[in-house]
């Protein structure tokens, strides 16, 4: 396949939602977006051009590089070192740097980065065997323990409070593991970063974010703390900043321990805690990340009202068709918004949409949840 496109145009490797929200914000920037992705007429594809191939393909790869300015990817399984070679060969800038991704895309080395940087993280210890892991539980009194490489969405990872199951957990995830503290915080924070031209950096407000099986559910701006809470978070994802290289949107994962802010995980790309934004700040994440990759100024990161998110997940217990069913009830609240992925499968727990509220006469986004969370209840998604 070859594309043409008036330009500028940014490539993207994946073609899911991220995929899809990039180039709803890109289009009215007069900004034209190719994904890459190996799903016939994926979710982007409503948007942007697409080349179909697989992500790990250097033909694939090579094809999205010449036909676009400049190159990012809304997946953390896109293989850095593919795209570290293919930047050579094409000469297509990649933001956020290939580089930045191998660090972050292995848990042990993004832990090893923001200790040495001072960055607080919780304890961790690599954990290669089964002996290693039920050793650190003994030392920690339990462990988060992450598959190195590969995990996204609370997948490839378990907790483990008990020797006993450190084999089964370690198989679990892999095999080749880092096991961290198992931390008891109060709540669950996050933060979209924004890297630019000359290393400028900015930060969304600091959110709330609520999970259940480690799974994100929802989000809450402003977050429900003190103020010298959001403070410290906003200057630890200030710090991450720092050791990230390219331009781009990061979403920084953090627990909030009370007295102390520490990082969970860092995403190059945009992120799930960040989708409130659309709606609830001055520039979206997904405007942000596209201005940030061409080198373009950066938009306002304010807020402009308390807003709240929720996920639709795949409730189902095996894969199935999906038609989304209750739409009118959303869009007849009139501070809601709907956003479908135009999956048109349904499988476990998988993203399938969002939605958000704003409240625009309120101090605080805690009616924003309820509502939001109501909405959601009334879509259904299967036949």
């Amino acid at each position: 396949m070859s594309v043409t496109l008036p330009g500028p145009t940014v490539g993207v490797v994946g073609g899911g939602q991220l995929g899809r929200m990039l180039g709803e914000a890109a289009s009215p920037l007069g900004v034209d977006i190719v994904v890459l992705d190996p799903t016939p007429n994926c979710p982007a594809a409503r948007v942007a051009e697409q080349i179909e191939g697989e992500l790990d393909d250097p033909a694939s790869v090579r094809e999205l590089a010449e036909c676009a300015d400049v190159l990012t990817y809304e997946i953390e399984t896109a293989d850095s070192d593919l795209l570290r070679e293919v930047r050579a060969e094409t000469g297509t800038p990649i933001h956020p740097k290939p580089e930045t991704l191998a660090m972050t895309g292995d848990k042990l080395r993004e832990k090893e980065t923001l200790a040495a940087a001072d960055i607080p993280v919780p304890e961790f210890v690599p954990a290669d065997t089964a002996a290693a892991v039920a050793e650190a539980v003994e030392r920690f009194g339990g462990v988060m323990l992450k598959a190195r490489t590969g995990g996204y969405d609370g997948r490839g990872n378990t907790p483990v409070t008990e020797p006993e199951d450190a084999e089964r957990a370690l198989n679990a995830v892999g095999g080749n593991a880092v096991a961290e503290e198992l931390l008891d915080f109060e709540r669950e924070l996050a933060a979209i970063g924004v890297r630019g031209v000359d290393g400028e950096t900015r930060v969304f407000p600091v959110t709330e974010t609520i999970h259940e099986e480690e799974i994100l559910r929802g989000t809450v701006s402003p977050a429900r703390v003190d103020e010298g809470t959001l403070e410290r978070a906003r200057e630890v994802v200030t710090n991450v900043l720092e050791e990230l290289s390219g331009r781009g949107v990061f979403g920084v994962e953090l627990f909030d321990l009370g007295s102390e802010i520490v990082v969970n995980e860092i995403a190059p790309r945009p992120h799930n805690s960040g989708h409130w934004t659309i709606e609830g700040a001055e520039t979206s994440q997904f405007e942000q990340h596209v201005r940030a990759a061409l080198g373009w100024p950066l938009g306002a990161t304010e807020r402009v009202a308390p807003t709240a998110s929720a996920n639709v997940l795949g409730d189902v217990a095996q894969p199935e068709p999906a038609e989304l069913h209750g739409v009118d009830t959303v869009l007849a609240h009139p501070e809601a918004s709907l956003h479908w992925y135009g999956k048109r499968e349904a499988r476990p727990l998988r993203k399938m949409g969002h939605l958000t509220v704003v409240n625009r006469d309120a101090d605080d986004a805690s009616d924003a949840l309820t509502a939001a969370e109501s909405l959601r209840d009334d879509l259904t998604f299967t036949t």
